[in-house]
C-alpha cells in the first residue's frame, strides 16, 4: 500500500520542484504515465505480491525503461519520460522491500 502512495506523492514532489508554475498539470501528467501498468493484465496471476515488475512485464522490461530515460532528452517528451522512470524506480525498489 505504501508503494502504491509514493507513486503519487513523488511525481507531486518532482512537480513542486521543477514545475512549480504547472504543478498541478505536471502531477497529472506523470500520474497519468501509471497506464502503464496495464502490462500487468498479461501476466498469470495479474498480481503476485513476490513477482517484480521490472524485466518481468514487457512495458517494465529493461529495454522499456532504456527507452523512457532517453525519452528525457526530449523536452516535449519530458514529462511522460519522468513520470515512467519515477513510475520504474519505484516498481524497481519494491523489488527489494
Amino acid at each position: 500500500m505504501f508503494q502504491i502512495v509514493l507513486h503519487f506523492l513523488v511525481p507531486a514532489l518532482i512537480a513542486g520542484m521543477f514545475y512549480r508554475k504547472m504543478l498541478w498539470k505536471a502531477w497529472l501528467i506523470m500520474i497519468a504515465t501509471m497506464i502503464v501498468d496495464l502490462d500487468h493484465l498479461l501476466a498469470n496471476p495479474i498480481y503476485d505480491s513476490n513477482r517484480c515488475s521490472i524485466g518481468f512485464h514487457p512495458l517494465h522490461s529493461y529495454l522499456a525503461v532504456g527507452i523512457y530515460i532517453g525519452l528525457l532528452s526530449f523536452p516535449r517528451l519530458r514529462l511522460i519520460a519522468a513520470g515512467l522512470v519515477i513510475h520504474m524506480a519505484l516498481d524497481y525498489v519494491d523489488c527489494f522491500m
